[in-house]
Formats: structure tokens, sequence, C-alpha cells
């Protein structure tokens, strides 16, 4: 971490999870960046650590990812497991397993020289002025005023410069997760998993980490007694699978999209990525791959415009992700519905992977 708070950069990013470090990096060409977050780094957050091949590719772009980060197994496959009918369908999609914690940090130590990292630091509004923007943010319990060209919102689905932007809000799932003890064999397997007992929430996921297992469940806005569905779920769970004590259990909140106007690239010299952006998958909910892109092509237009153009620019290049998220909400509704998860029992393993790497 920085100890020296820059008042006066080219770009300012507000988070510093896969989408604010990407946008950082690539805008770091045209000069001088701060990077701040609102936590203490580095961060846990909430979240299964699997990183897809897209991600994969994106990141190698930079720094090959170095094998001590990942978790034993080393890389998971992805299966759906429909527990009421006791139906297994293998996929041929790979992940690496790591935790978010170590990994973010890595990520954020391939940054340029050119890139300050502030934590502890929260955005708290902005302005437009004849040159550019000015920006108040509260460093460890200290207002300060910085002066940018650009400003870069990657802080997540709750997004605070979003909402000054005067955009619409999300609906939002809300996920638990359970790290549990292991208590006997886990198959080396991202296990996708439903059964109907407990409607309010849509999917579920089991992954071996080291000696723990995590276990997360998606729930749909509007749920009530969450927690309590979730030791349901877990009751359930442990009478299939070895899975032992929580030791602890967290949760944290995803964008459900409704339509494509839940996206926005941002307005004027405020760009918005990732998750308050809209740009995380609607199907899976898979969001490190979105994240790098859209934070790399915000970085690539900053770097790259003219004219204070770059809205236009990052407009274009997420274009491709703005498609891909238009045929996935056409997908959801059937994908979703219990009619289609029943029909998934008798789908091709062939099928079902190629499917899947597009979720």
């Amino acid at each position: 971490m920085s100890h020296l708070f820059p008042t006066q950069v080219t770009t300012l990013v507000i988070g510093s999870g896969p989408s604010g470090f990407s946008a950082a990096y690539y805008a770091a060409q045209r000069g001088p960046v701060l990077l701040v977050d609102s936590f203490i780094l580095p961060r846990d957050k909430s979240c299964g650590g699997m990183i897809h091949p897209l991600s994969q590719r994106l990141i190698e772009e930079i720094a090959p990812i170095p094998r001590n980060l990942l978790l034993d197994p080393p890389e998971v496959y992805f299966r759906y497991n429909d527990l009421d009918s006791n139906v297994i369908k293998n996929t041929s999609l790979r992940f690496l397993n790591v935790d978010r914690a170590p990994f973010d940090e890595w990520l954020l130590s391939k940054l340029p020289g050119t890139v300050s990292v502030c934590d502890q630091t929260r955005y708290i509004a902005h302005r437009e002025t004849t040159s550019g923007l000015q920006v108040d943010v509260l460093h460890k319990n200290k207002l300060h005023t910085i002066e940018c060209s650009f400003l870069v919102g990657a802080d997540g689905a709750r997004s605070k410069v979003r909402k000054n932007l005067g955009l619409p809000d999300f609906q939002r799932y809300v996920t638990l997760q359970d790290y549990c003890l292991t208590e006997g064999p886990i198959e080396p397997a991202f296990d996708c998993f439903w059964f109907e007992e407990i409607p309010e929430f849509g999917v579920g996921y089991i992954i071996p980490k080291n000696e723990r297992t995590l276990v997360g469940l998606c729930y749909y806005p509007g749920t009530k007694r969450a927690h309590e569905l979730q030791d349901r779920a877990m009751a359930r769970l442990r009478s299939l699978y070895p899975i032992g004590p929580t030791i602890k259990r967290e949760a944290w909140i995803a964008p459900k999209h409704t339509s494509l106007k839940d996206l926005s690239p941002g307005v004027g010299r405020v760009l918005l990525t990732g998750e308050a952006g809209g740009y995380i998958s609607p199907t899976s909910g898979e969001g490190i791959s979105w994240a790098l892109d859209s934070g790399k092509q915000a970085g690539l237009s900053i770097a790259q415009c003219t004219n204070d153009n770059a809205l236009d620019l990052y407009r274009d290049r997420v274009a491709h992700l703005e498609k891909m998220i238009a045929h996935r909400l056409r997908m959801f509704p059937l994908m979703n519905s219990k009619w289609g998860k029943k029909v998934a029992r008798f789908f091709p393993e062939r099928y079902l992977s190629h499917m899947t790497q597009n979720l």
C-alpha cells in the first residue's frame, strides 16, 4: 500500500478487485493512477474462488498465475448434480482453485509503479469541473479531494459511484457460504447442485479447498430467513457428502439482471466496470472473467482516448459483453425453471459441456 496519498492523478479507480485491478493496470498507460478500496487490504471477499479459463487467459496477458496460489485440488472440473434424482452430469470445463485474498493480493502486486494503492479509503462523491473531475474520498477518517481526468467505478453490486450517477439500482441475489471441515474424500469437482425442497435458492455449489469444503447457495431477491434455509440445506448436504462442522459462514450479494437496462458503461468521464456496470453472467453468476474483461476495456479506453471520448470507446469495447448478457437473459427463464432443471437430467453430457462454456 502507498504511504503517500496523491491528490492529483489521471485516473482514480474505486474498488481493488479484479475489475479495478484490470482498469488500473491498463489506464496506467496514460498517466498516474490511484486505486482505492474501502477495506483493509488484502481483504477476503466472499467468493467461490474459481478461475475460469477466460479469466486465466486475461490474467496471463499480464503474468502467469503462480502455482503456489492454487489449493488442493489445484484444478476442479465443473459438473451438474441433481440431488433430487441422483443424476450427475460431468462437463469438460476446468477451473483453477484459489482463495480470493491471496489471489487478489498477487494481482495487485503486478500493477506498474505509476499506480498507487490506498486501502481504508471510501468514495463519497464527485463533481465535474472544466478540466475533469473532483472526487471526495474519506481516507482513514480524513476527507480528501482528488483531481482526476477519469473516474472508474469498480465498487461492486452496491456501487456508490453508480448510485451517485443517478442510475437505477439492481435487484440482488444473496449468497451464503459455509466453510466446513472435510471429514472424508471429496471429488475434485465444482459441484453445481439444486433440490426442490428449498425453492428460494436457484443454485448451489460445493468446492473442496485443502482441508475445507466450501458450500454456497444463491438465494433469490426478497428471500426471507436465508440463514434458516441455509441450515436446512446444510443438513441435507451433510447426509450426502462428508462435510463436517461449519468453521465460518459469510454473506455477499450479486446483481440480478431484469433487462439490458440494468447495464451501464457510465456517464461522461465516469466509467463503470464489473458488477457496478452490470457486467456479470446472469445465468451462472460467474463474475471474475467479466470483471477482468470490462476493467481491461475501461483501462484501454482511457489510455487510448482523444478529446475525452473514453466513454464512447468503452461503450464500443464492451458491446461484446452486452451481446453475451442479452443471449444469457434469453436463456435464463428456461434454465432457471423447474421444468428446465428437470429436462437437464436428460441432456447429453457433450451438449452440457458445450453450453457450460458459454455460461
